[in-house]
């Protein structure tokens, strides 16, 4: 019934390649901390409404992180393409693409609130037009902690030292701890989807932006819910959970990365018990 299509075997990479991509990210997140921690919780943060109708804030730690992630592409990766949140894109050479959010969670940044990253991913092509991410970071600055996964990565970095990735295997809804940034974005339909879901789990948290998706792979997070979603919010956590152990999809069980409404499941089992609840057109 559904498609629980996982990530696709690594490409053929040279290991010389590998660790220059691996080595890029570190660099990318490096420069986006840079920018970011200096304005979080900091007096007088400058803020822009990019919405005509509504709120969806941009800050001046958006712009300078994104800029600075493409410094170092433009120096380390020129021939790569660049998707990103705050910039215009860029084509490239290579037939692969940057994917940038500088700030995922601009609201949580702007309240003060560690539950915001910066998510950085490598895929092989526009993930627009089905390519998929090889690699990605999820990078809290805050505090400290850097998820990676892909390119046979399964990684959390934090204060206490370095820990290997891994879902949890409860296949139950009943037994499942569910995320998701409902009811504030998605249709009053989606969120009724949601709703059902809800009804049926353990535990549900509200707001976590993509702090909830790192806390899946690190095995604390069952599933994820979303909808709304762009390319840029849930490329980097694809390749993260996908390497962890989890399963990401669309509402139909069909590749995310193209972003819209998004499922995220620890596990096969838990994956298609939720899925039966959600439309699936």
């Amino acid at each position: 019934m559904t498609d629980l299509t996982r990530a696709a075997q690594p490409p053929a990479l040279s290991p010389d390649e590998t660790r220059d991509i691996v080595a890029t990210a570190a660099a990318l997140a490096d420069a986006a901390r840079a920018e970011t921690l200096p304005c979080f919780r900091a007096a007088g943060l400058g803020v822009d409404n990019k919405a005509t109708a509504g709120f969806d804030p941009v800050t001046e730690a958006d712009r300078a992180a994104e800029a600075a992630m493409r410094r170092v592409l433009a120096e380390r990766r020129p021939a790569d393409g660049i998707l990103g949140e705050e910039m215009a894109g860029v084509a490239g050479r290579s037939g692969r693409v940057w994917v940038l959010d500088p700030i995922d969670g601009t609201r949580a940044f702007m309240i003060g609130a560690p539950t915001w990253g910066t998510l950085i991913a490598l895929c092989d092509g526009p993930p627009e037009a089905g390519g998929r991410p090889l690699y990605g970071l999820i990078d809290q600055p805050h505090t400290g902690e850097r998820w990676a996964g892909g390119l046979g990565r399964a990684s959390l970095a934090a204060p206490g030292g370095e820990s290997r990735l891994g879902t949890r295997p409860v296949e139950a809804l009943e037994e499942a701890r569910l995320c998701t940034t409902f009811p504030e974005v998605g249709s009053a339909a989606e969120r009724a989807a949601f709703a059902r879901v809800a009804a049926e789990v353990r535990l549900t948290r509200y707001g976590l932006d993509c702090y909830a998706y790192g806390l899946l792979a690190s095995g604390h997070v069952d599933l994820v819910i979303e909808a709304g979603l762009a390319p840029y919010d849930i490329c980097a956590p694809i390749a993260v959970i996908e390497a962890a152990g989890g399963i990401v999809t669309d509402w139909r069980g069909s590749p995310a990365q193209g972003g819209g409404r998004v499922l995220a499941a620890a596990n096969a089992g838990l994956h298609e018990a939720a899925l039966r609840l959600l439309p699936q057109a």
